[in-house]
């Protein structure tokens, strides 16, 4: 047989030289260092962004606790403070309406001498004649209703304005509580925050949450507006105090003045009490006197009327002498002796019964006057004894004030036992 050559098929592609061979084991050894290189590169700049990424969020949040621990400390002193103001403005508001109350207690007080003096001004007034006179004791009570009316007017104006305040301090207090309120909403958030991390069930993320909330402010702006709140609370709690001791001292000098003027009053009707009773005892003397010289008159009267009577008859005695001694005839008929002593006698008894008559006429014309007089005086009398006991009333119904002062206290005792503060050592029965 004879030898024949094999025959080797070869794939159709294209054959590499052996050089392009160790080129391209060259270029993969070359891409595997460079890659292993950039892999490397990779891993570590991961692992030191892995590492500043934790520092940082770390200490980010570290800070951002530090803050909110800060702004919960700053919340919770401005709390305390914000808690004191309101306690102390509830207490001035309370401390302001027991003076108030007082006050409205005291103007209710003053209606009894506002009556009492009126009374005793209408009552006096009822005086009669000359007695109805503008008297120091009315001029008393004048002023005591002018102090009276300007302690009421003056106490008035004192309530409305602790109304006026009270409704300020309402409107503190509500500003107070509502900023209280918020705070204490702010600390609970601010405190929750704090407990918050990734294991927490509710951290999710949030739409916007950078967003800046509508009517927020800023820190400045809130700051602010807590330290006008405080400045607002002292400036309400120092009116309301300067109010509180005008309050006070008002009813005290409305107390003080109306007291002394009762007491000057109460002097100057006791004064005039004692001025028309001497007056009264006076008249009462005179009417005495008068009455007596009346009686006197009268007897002189009757004696004079009785001398008169006298002198009429011895006159017509007389007058009958002559007469018959004119019936005499012839040369009997004479102008004697007789004649002249009876004419003169004649003469004397006309003139004593004229004198007589002139005399009686004017112990009469004296008698009148002096029942006229005595009448005046009597009416006078009268005037005065009503005028007397009209004051007494006043004075009396005066007591009420009295009464009312010492809460009740009947006599005069009772009042200077408790004006001198004995009561313990008194024993009791």
């Amino acid at each position: 047989m004879s030898n024949k050559a094999a025959v080797t098929f070869e794939k159709p592609l294209q054959h590499l030289s052996l050089a392009d061979w160790h080129s391209r084991l060259n270029q993969l050894k070359n891409v595997a260092y460079t890659q292993r290189s950039d892999a490397f590169e990779l891993r570590h700049s991961a692992r030191n962004l892995r590492n500043e990424t934790r520092i940082e969020t770390h200490w980010d949040t570290y800070h951002n606790n530090d803050k909110l621990s800060d702004r919960a400390a700053e919340l919770d002193r401005w709390r305390e403070t914000m808690r004191i103001m309101l306690k102390r403005v509830v207490d001035e508001i309370q401390a302001l309406k027991e003076e108030k109350a007082n006050t409205e207690r005291e103007l209710d007080a003053h209606i009894t001498p506002l009556t009492v003096v009126t009374e005793c001004i209408s009552m006096r007034d009822c005086r009669l004649g000359s007695e109805l006179t503008y008297d120091d004791g009315d001029t008393e009570l004048k002023n005591e209703l002018c102090i009276v009316e300007n302690n009421q007017r003056l106490l008035r104006d004192q309530n409305q304005a602790a109304w006026e305040q009270l409704n300020r301090l309402q409107e503190v207090k509500f500003k107070l509580e509502l900023d209280l309120n918020d705070k204490d909403e702010a600390q609970a958030i601010d405190s929750h925050q704090l407990q918050v991390d990734k294991h927490c069930g509710d951290v999710t993320f949030k739409t916007d949450p950078t967003r800046v909330p509508r009517d927020s402010c800023t820190y400045g702006n809130w700051l602010e507006y807590c330290e006008e709140l405080v400045a607002l609370a002292e400036n309400a709690l120092s009116d309301s105090f300067s109010i509180r001791e005008s309050l006070f001292a008002t009813r005290e000098k409305a107390r003080n003045i109306l007291r002394a003027q009762q007491d000057r009053t109460a002097h100057t009707l006791r004064k005039r009490i004692f001025e028309t009773q001497r007056a009264r005892n006076e008249l009462e003397y005179q009417l005495g006197k008068m009455k007596e010289e009346m009686d006197k008159c009268l007897l002189e009267i009757e004696t004079l009327e009785r001398a008169y009577d006298d002198k009429t008859e011895a006159l017509k005695v007389v007058e009958t002498r002559l007469e018959n001694r004119a019936q005499r005839s012839g040369m009997e008929l004479c102008i004697d002796e007789s004649y002249h002593g009876l004419c003169d006698e004649v003469q004397k008894l006309r003139d004593t019964i004229k004198i007589l008559r002139e005399k009686i006429d004017a112990t009469k014309t004296t008698y009148n006057g002096l029942r006229d007089h005595a009448n005046k005086i009597d009416q006078d009398l009268q005037n005065k004894q009503h005028s007397l006991m009209t004051d007494i009333r006043a004075l009396d119904l005066r007591g009420r004030l009295k009464t009312g002062e010492f809460g009740g206290l009947a006599t005069q005792t009772d009042r200077n036992i408790h004006l001198s503060r004995v009561d313990d050592e008194i024993p009791k029965t």
